[in-house]
């Protein structure tokens, strides 16, 4: 019996030893590629191992395995000798996959999409934010192509190629080969449910879909995502009309907007909003050394009706979506952006809404009109007019007027006057959005013209404490530029400069003949996208001591995901200087609101309807509003719900900024009930659905007439 034992495991051994001296191209691709997909896990998402409740450990192992054997099985109908050029063609695609993967992660916090190579053109406008994201550890993928060419080198140097050529069964061996991929993959495949294949269908969470499925899954189905745009619009049209329908029709049922205090305030009354670039919510009554950081704006909430608990509702479109939620108040596509993909679809829209009324629209950036295809949107949105930087004089791009991407905001406000004036004195109403750009990463106003920012004054960042030597007992007055060469204090800098730029805008407001039959909504399009670390190193700098407070002390700050999300709120000002106006309107609300709520919350006050947005009058629903996101998280007044872990936590609404007292006291320790949250998970799902459905399929020109008749 040991003998047979014996010759059992020598005849297994010289298979293993076969299979491993005649499959050494196979075997060096699949792990090369296998390795690949590991480090980027470790590089994009912080862990090798997916850290989901709903996902085993090894999920995105096995899948990614599984892939890469299945392709590599497809090398063996290939001649030996030309096997190489597959394999090795297969491994520049994974390679260069996780290259892009591992930038745009960086910049976006998210995975990147084949629909967004649509968009490479507009690269350009924003390299130098791109460039400042780069980190030489996105580029080691690039050692494994290289390993492979040597390793085909050696062997084609030993003759392998010739040898396997006369022994190798191309058919068995892909038999075989896919079969154990087919298998591999089973064992994860068989613990799909229907919520994990939602996801990977409508990538809304793309961050999740890797987690669970490993990259080369997840880019695999962006590519066939991302291919057929076009195609959806004929496949899934019925159900996505009666989908369309029953919402509608429930909305028009069940929610019957009321008048409230603020509906007609506005009416009649010109419109200008101010799309104020990557200003975020906690910058607001923000000091540094007694200085505050956004005067202006801290000015503007006080004087007109400020929202403290606005938050952007982008994807990977950033301040196109914002711009695209705001005038239509839906949500941005599952894939791509709507200004990109879906910018020759008939929206409904507020320079729409308000030509209807007789205004006269249009709309103003220092940028070209090609950045984020603005020259073919905005005309779809109904802007009549774009004032862009053709329109403006940005000779001597090295002078005291270019800042950054472009015309800087001080010289761009400037200029505008005589525009906007211009506006108004030929026209009895117009509705305009003004762009700023100062303000927009790598955050580096100082360093491109120091000159223009000194216009305004520094702005001292450095801390000044005592420090006492424990041998001497001598004390030493210590200053620390904590901040100096960090992306926060950059951007605390630059937000000070674009704020500043703003304030003379306002002065000119204030002190002009022009504008008292006008309001203006300034708005922060959305967060500055700084890495968590930023803020936990701020928030837990000890201004006394210079040192950093360790995780177990008390004054420790754990600025964790579910901080991070909340702290991307912006501000949201409604502001005139018309003194009648301004004291209706004059207040604070703390209600949550997101960038679709805008649109009909100004038709109310405005005095026109929004019957189709998806948002909601935010006087009218109050503290009973959700707010979605397109990666499938929500909030409320009560709690954020996070979407890929399926946690959340409950709000009191403080402020997570400026080292407050109550600085960890952001969570409610109420509980909810299971029932709270699912329904919210099922309204947001319905939200998406119907709201991805009337971009792709046009469902606004095709069926809204179908449903004013139904109505009627």
């Amino acid at each position: 019996m040991k003998k047979k034992m014996v010759n059992i495991l020598k005849k297994i051994r010289k298979k293993v030893s076969k299979y491993l001296s005649t499959n050494r191209l196979f075997l060096s691709f699949v792990i090369f590629a296998f390795i690949e997909t590991i480090l980027l896990r470790n590089f994009t998402l912080g862990h090798i191992f997916t850290n989901t409740n709903d996902a085993q450990f090894y999920d995105p192992f096995i899948c990614d395995l599984a892939i890469i054997i299945m392709i590599g099985a497809f090398g063996y109908f290939v001649k030996p000798k030309k096997q190489f050029n597959y394999y090795f063609i297969w491994l520049i695609v994974i390679t260069t996959m996780c290259v892009v993967n591992s930038i745009y992660y960086v910049f976006y916090t998210s995975f990147a999409s084949f629909s967004l190579l649509a968009e490479l053109g507009l690269v350009g406008e924003v390299g130098d934010s791109l460039t400042e994201k780069f980190r030489i550890i996105d580029f080691i993928y690039i050692i494994f192509p290289i390993i492979y060419v040597l390793i085909h080198t050696k062997l084609k140097k030993g003759n392998y190629y010739t040898f396997v050529s006369k022994i190798e069964d191309s058919k068995k061996m892909f038999t075989s080969t896919i079969l154990v991929g087919v298998i591999v993959l089973a064992f994860t495949l068989v613990t799909v449910d229907g919520t994990d294949v939602s996801r990977l269908v409508k990538q809304w969470n793309r961050e999740l879909v890797v987690q669970r499925f490993g990259i080369v899954l997840y880019q695999g189905n962006d590519l066939v995502q991302s291919l057929t745009p076009k195609l959806n619009s004929l496949f899934g049209y019925d159900e996505a009309v009666k989908n369309f329908k029953d919402f509608y029709h429930d909305r028009f049922t069940n929610e019957v907007h009321k008048d409230n205090k603020y509906t007609g305030v506005l009416d009649g009354m010109n419109i200008i909003l101010v799309h104020m670039e990557s200003i975020q919510e906690y910058l607001v009554d923000m000091k540094v050394n007694g200085v505050e950081i956004t005067p202006t704006i801290n000015k503007l909430s006080k004087e007109g009706m400020a929202f403290t608990n606005f938050y952007p509702q982008i994807s990977v479109g950033t301040s196109s979506d914002t711009e695209f939620t705001l005038n239509t108040s839906l949500m941005p596509v599952s894939s791509g952006t709507a200004f990109v993909q879906y910018y020759d679809r008939d929206y409904i829209s507020l320079p729409k809404l308000l030509k209807e009324k007789g205004y006269y629209t249009f709309s103003s950036h220092a940028n070209n009109s090609a950045m984020w295809n603005r020259k073919n949107m905005h005309p779809s949105l109904g802007y009549t007019e774009m004032i862009f930087k053709d329109k403006f004089d940005v000779t001597g791009e090295k002078d005291a007027r270019w800042l950054g991407l472009g015309l800087s905001d001080y010289d761009y406000f400037q200029q505008l006057q005589e525009k906007l004036e211009y506006i108004e004195d030929n026209n009895t109403n117009y509705m305009g959005t003004l762009i700023q750009l100062s303000n927009h990463s790598p955050f580096a106003a100082t360093e491109y013209n120091p000159e223009l920012y000194n216009y305004f004054g520094t702005l001292d960042l450095t801390n000044t404490y005592t420090k006492i030597d424990p041998k001497t007992g001598l004390s030493e007055t210590v200053t620390d530029d904590y901040l100096q060469g960090r992306k926060l204090g950059n951007y605390l800098i630059s937000a000070h400069y674009a704020d500043m730029a703003l304030g003379t805008f306002i002065d000119y407001v204030k002190n002009s003949d022009y504008y008292e039959n006008t309001v203006f909504v300034f708005y922060g399009d959305h967060d500055a996208r700084l890495d968590k670390s930023e803020y936990q190193y701020y928030l837990n700098y000890n201004t006394k001591t210079g040192e950093l407070y360790e995780e177990g002390d008390p004054e420790y700050y754990n600025y964790d995901n579910f901080a991070h999300e909340v702290n991307k709120r912006t501000p949201l000002i409604i502001w005139t200087k018309n003194g009648a106006v301004a004291k209706k309107i004059r207040g604070t609300n703390n209600n949550v609101m997101g960038m679709y709520d805008l649109l009909p919350t100004l038709g109310n006050m405005m005095n026109f309807d929004t019957s189709y947005a998806l948002g909601h009058d935010i006087f009218d629903i109050k503290e009973d509003n959700t707010v979605i996101f397109p990666n499938g998280n929500f909030v409320t007044n009560r709690v954020y719900y996070n979407n890929a872990s399926g946690q959340y936590v409950l709000l009191n609404n403080n402020k997570i900024d400026n080292k407050n007292e109550n600085k960890n006291n952001y969570i409610n320790s109420t509980p909810m009930s299971d029932d709270y949250i699912s329904n919210l998970k099922e309204y947001a799902d319905s939200i998406l659905s119907v709201s991805n459905d009337i971009i792709v399929h046009d469902l606004y020109a095709k069926e809204k007439d179908n449903i004013l008749k139904n109505e009627e």
